[in-house]
């Protein structure tokens, strides 16, 4: 039984509020209205919460602390380059240090008015490595670490297809991370899952999470007290191709869906993920899991409030 028996609530943990699209702007051009505040109504009135805005590179990183102080108490920033970012530091004028040092200041201001609550995203994307090549992924990565250990935030993680350099450099620096943090967007195995959670992380779970048998595997062996949900908007849709679709009998329908072409102040973009969609991540986890939704709800958020403050308290 859940401690709470209320409506459900959530914190989305991973979204991209400072996308153009949630503006109406698609590869330059604004195809409709900007309908970035009815997305945040939209969500809250599917009972999402808090907001932790994603920042995955400089630029994006102040504009998700912009998107904060506007909306105080409801969104908070993360900040850190994205490791598909990492060529920036080379590109970056006055090079690597200039923008390490950029991130320090932006980070400590952020974090000390409570406008930013982790460090990331940061991490090693082996999938795409067109965008940043393996060499300067590894290297910025370490460079990223070592100032997490400077700020002493939790951290917000990506990994993709790169277990095995991840873990290593991580674990070079576990005992000087005691706030740990979370693996964002998880995707790997059951056995990856295992050492991130034993390593003290938590693991974060969207519709990218959801896609294979494999991933629903993983799902169901992710432990409750390790477990924070997230949409991952615009990315990161739950389809009705993915395995979690079977999971979704339960599930309450979504908010009307429309083509860009065709919206409708009040409708939600197909193809554009949004938080209003937490719901359906929480009720497939729930039904892969085989427990209430309301036990994975309350789960989720005391992991988040405790890992990342949001303005409820925590650790």
């Amino acid at each position: 039984m859940s401690e709470n028996t209320g409506p459900l609530r959530y914190v989305d943990i991973g979204i991209n509020l400072g996308d153009p699209v949630f503006r109406g702007e698609y590869h330059g051009t604004q195809r409709h209205e900007n309908d970035f505040e009815d997305i945040l109504e939209r969500a809250r009135a599917a009972g999402c919460k808090k907001f932790m805005v994603t920042g995955s590179d400089l630029k994006e990183s102040e504009h998700a602390v912009e998107i904060a102080k506007a909306h105080p108490g409801l969104c908070y920033a993360t900040i850190g380059v994205h490791p598909c970012s990492a060529k920036t530091f080379d590109t970056h004028p006055g090079g690597p240090s200039a923008l390490l040092s950029s991130l320090r200041s932006l980070a400590k201001e952020a974090s000390s008015t409570g406008h930013a609550v982790a460090f990331g995203e940061i991490g090693l994307d082996y999938d795409r490595l067109f965008l940043t090549p393996k060499e300067q992924q590894l290297k910025y990565f370490a460079v990223q670490l070592d100032l997490a250990v400077e700020l002493q935030l939790p951290l917000f993680l990506h990994s993709r297809a790169a277990a095995e350099d991840f873990e290593r450099l991580l674990g070079e620096k576990l005992e000087q991370l005691p706030k740990r943090g979370l693996v964002h967007s998880f995707t790997g195995t059951v056995e990856e899952m295992r050492r991130v959670v034993d390593m003290g992380f938590d693991v974060g779970v969207n519709g990218c999470s959801m896609k294979t048998e494999e991933n629903i595997a993983t799902i169901r062996a992710i432990p409750l007290a390790h477990l924070q949900i997230e949409t991952d908007g615009p990315w990161c849709e739950m389809r009705p191709s993915h395995a979690s679709a079977a999971y979704l009998t339960d599930a309450p329908p979504l908010p009307k869906a429309v083509k860009k072409e065709k919206w409708v102040k009040g409708a939600m973009v197909k193809g554009r993920n949004e938080p209003a969609t937490i719901p359906h991540v929480a009720y497939a986890i729930a039904k892969i899991k085989e427990v209430g939704v309301e036990e994975v709800c309350e789960a989720a958020w005391r992991n988040s409030i405790r890992m990342f403050g949001l303005g409820e308290g925590g650790v």
